[in-house]
């Protein structure tokens, strides 16, 4: 299957592409540009791949639901939930590649996509929330789904995390894509006590009809959820109860959502 790599500046000119088959990599020699996007194509929608837009950050597995991705490159605000080495420079590394079967099989993070953003539409898992804390970067769904679970403080790389704005109804979805089996949860509070409260109770509810209640407690370390196995698309974390402690901050780290293909 052909896969297609190329980053275009804000005006829709090519700066550097290339493609391949099952495979493609693309070196940029050129410092990014506000308004520069990366774009990957693949010939086939539904294809399970390994990306790696941004040499900084980990490969990682996801599911192409269409046949285009495009991702522009953060800057300014949106650059801080990034680490400083990311998208920074004069050269740059971007990969793709069909997964192996190995890789589409085995158990393992369903939730995990560095490379989610808010434009994104085809690219799952993909992160969304009912609110972020005044729409700052460090405090998009995203962040809770980028695999950095460093939570003793709050703001910039690699503290950045999923903040809700005080409102008790908030809400985070994860988007799957296709149908997926999971039977695990593992949820990491963010953990800057006493700036930070932190959530006692909350539901899971699958896109089967569904739902889990878990009980949390205060503390730094990741929190497991196991429940039954189900065949879901998506995910709603919801119901988030604070605690009755002085501070108005509660806020998620990371969530991982562990499974299968169904």
């Amino acid at each position: 299957m052909v896969l297609k790599l190329r980053i275009e500046n804000s005006d829709g000119a090519v700066l550097a592409q290339n493609a391949g088959d099952d495979r493609v990599c693309l070196v940029y020699d050129k410092a990014y540009n506000n308004g520069d996007f990366i774009v990957m194509e693949a010939e086939s929608s539904d294809c399970y791949l390994v990306v790696q837009l941004e040499d900084s950050i980990s490969p990682a597995f996801v599911f192409m639901g269409g046949h285009s991705h495009k991702m522009v490159v953060p800057f300014l605000e949106k650059r801080v939930s990034y680490s400083p080495k990311s998208f920074s420079g004069e050269l740059h590394l971007l990969t793709v590649r069909l997964a192996e079967e190995r890789e589409v099989t085995t158990y393992k993070n369903l939730a995990l996509n560095p490379f989610d953003c808010h434009e994104n539409i085809c690219l799952f898992p993909h992160s969304s929330a009912n609110v972020e804390t005044r729409g700052e970067a460090v405090f998009a769904a995203r962040n809770a789904v980028d695999g950095v679970s460093a939570n003793a403080g709050h703001g910039t790389w690699p503290y950045q995390s999923w903040g809700i704005n005080q409102n008790p109804d908030a809400q985070m979805r994860i988007e799957f894509g296709r149908k997926v089996k999971t039977d695990k949860a593992v949820i990491t509070i963010r953990a800057d006590f006493p700036h930070d409260s932190w959530w006692t109770d909350g539901i899971l509810a699958f896109s089967d009809g569904s739902e889990v209640r878990f009980q949390l407690i205060k503390t730094d370390q990741p929190q497991t959820i196991e429940f039954e196995s189900c065949q879901c698309e998506w995910v709603l974390l919801k119901n988030l109860i604070k605690a009755d402690d002085d501070s108005p901050f509660p806020a998620l780290s990371q969530i991982e959502i562990w499974g299968a293909e169904s």
